[in-house]
């Protein structure tokens, strides 16, 4: 019964053909590179590439944008090797199941669970914020009483129900809808991009690297881990201010890992999940480094409003309809990112119970649309009341923690299989291992460590909260412990019962 016993990549694979938990495999390429997208790409292209530029960068934040999605990367070809070796719904959680051992598996599909709700559920309500914006500028105000603020926030309960009925009835017909916002979500980005290139004044970009200045420290519990531990002072612009906003804008891509937990949907997975998780952070970084161009060359850096810099950028040269647009783009980006991350949270929850460490009954399959359906209905009730009647707005870091304590692991991880099974076929296979993906490791822990204390408090608690589930609950019913001649797969000699 040891915590560390790790669940082979031929027991993983071999429990995805179980009748009762079979999945309907129908995702391409295009499908998760399309699904990638939809998930990164949200509001933030329209207000965090402002905020960084005033705040820390000016306009060499396109540089953090780069510097950004190059540490990114070192992650995603992590998850990429990882997804093309144990083709299994879970990601992460999978991952560190097959290479680490169960007590990790089970502290990172707990971490992901609390990503994935509270990003949802967060994202839901940022989408109802955007929809009253988009309706106040369309002439058709929304009743406060129901919107985004409002006492039930029944905008966002409607979005998720909708989202949570299409997740349900089945995998295909979502990808189809996400593939419709996205194309819509990118359509209006391009649009924005190319308008705003008609009103950048070159003057603007210089100084491109403007002189450091030392900016306000944040004190007590909202101060980063790293400041309260070393006492440094912040410091904003010059070449310190690129990697701080790197480090600000790293969370702008936050979401391609999501692509991997339907890695057992996937028709060609070793081939086609490689593809889906580094085509869309490409697609992404060069969408993150046009708007950075733009905003930053449309409007003097520190002339950016922090709050909304795109649409005041537009404001600024007297075309206000352009917010109306940008607004439109919003609701459309933030529709595909609750999907996504639901359909996520759905795939982790799916993986663990099939396992034994959630209630296995939450994994049945649906007989015709192949579709975890029980799960399915969990997710959209929880997700739907948190947004609508939780105040989430303190707890959004934890979303960034929980990703990145993932990507740890999945960094680690892939040094740890290499080692342990060198045998394994692997689609895609991360270049300069071990090294690559320790520096990924690294910069993961790193940025780890300038979230706040308030932000770690609260992720220790929840992982105290999930040791307790695990040594209570999950440990014991963990069908990997259970020597009952049950849990078979032709890779493996038979394990022979006490009724022989």
């Amino acid at each position: 019964m040891s915590v560390m016993r790790t669940k082979s990549i031929e027991r993983s694979i071999a429990d995805t053909e179980e009748p009762e938990f079979r999945l309907r495999k129908s995702l391409s390429a295009l499908d998760l590179t399309v699904f990638g997208v939809g998930v990164v790409i949200g509001a933030g292209i329209f207000t965090l590439t402002g905020r960084a530029a005033h705040e820390v960068a000016g306009p060499a934040v396109v540089v953090s944008f780069i510097v950004a999605a190059v540490a990114c990367a070192l992650a995603a070809m992590c998850y990429a090797e990882f997804a093309s070796t144990v083709p299994v719904s879970g990601s992460a959680y999978t991952f560190s199941y097959a290479s680490l051992g169960e007590l990790f598996a089970w502290i990172i599909g707990w971490d992901l669970i609390l990503e994935m709700f509270l990003g949802a559920s967060v994202v839901a309500q940022g989408w109802s914020a955007y929809l009253g914006v988009l309706l106040g500028q369309l002439g058709i105000p929304l009743p406060e009483a129901i919107g985004y603020g409002g006492v039930v926030d029944v905008m966002a309960i409607l979005l998720v129900i909708v989202l949570g009925i299409l997740m349900t009835i089945g995998i295909r017909e979502s990808m189809r809808v996400n593939l419709v916002l996205v194309g819509v979500k990118l359509f209006i980005v391009l649009f924005v991009i190319v308008a705003g290139i008609m009103f950048i004044n070159p003057a603007n970009y210089t100084p491109f690297v403007p002189d450091a200045t030392p900016r306000e420290a944040a004190t007590g519990l909202m101060q980063p881990l790293l400041q309260f531990l070393s006492g440094s002072a912040p410091m904003a612009f010059g070449v310190g201010g690129i990697f701080a906003g790197a480090a600000l804008v790293f969370f702008a891509y936050i979401g391609f890992d999501v692509v991997a937990t339907t890695a057992e949907e996937t028709k060609n997975p070793q081939r086609d999940l490689p593809i889906g998780i580094i085509a869309s952070l490409v697609i992404c970084t060069v969408l993150y480094c046009a708007v950075a161009l733009v905003v930053t060359g449309m409007v003097r850096y520190d002339e950016l409003d922090p709050a909304a810099a795109l649409a005041n950028a537009f404001t600024h040269h007297g075309q206000a309809w352009m917010a109306t647009v940008i607004s439109a783009g919003a609701v459309a980006g933030l529709t595909t990112v609750v999907l996504t991350l639901m359909i996520g949270a759905t795939r982790i929850i799916f993986a663990m119970s099939r396992d034994g460490l959630l209630p296995q009954r939450l994994a049945k399959v649906h007989p015709t649309r192949r579709t975890p359906w029980v799960i399915s209905i969990v997710v959209t009730v929880i997700v739907a009341v948190v947004a609508g009647l939780t105040p989430i707005g303190v707890l959004e870091e934890m979303v960034n923690i929980g990703t990145l304590s993932a990507f740890v692991l999945v960094s680690v991880g892939v040094v740890v299989l290499r080692r342990t099974r060198p045998d394994l076929k692997r689609g895609f296979r991360v270049p300069g291992n071990p090294v690559l993906p320790l520096l990924s490791a690294l910069i993961c822990v790193y940025l780890m460590l300038n979230l706040t204390v308030e932000t770690w408090l609260r992720f220790l608690i929840w992982l105290v909260i999930g040791f307790v589930v695990y040594f209570a609950y999950s440990r014991g019913h963990s069908r990997l412990g259970k020597d009952d001649g049950m849990y078979l797969n032709p890779a493996e000699p038979r394990v022979v019962g006490r009724d022989g």
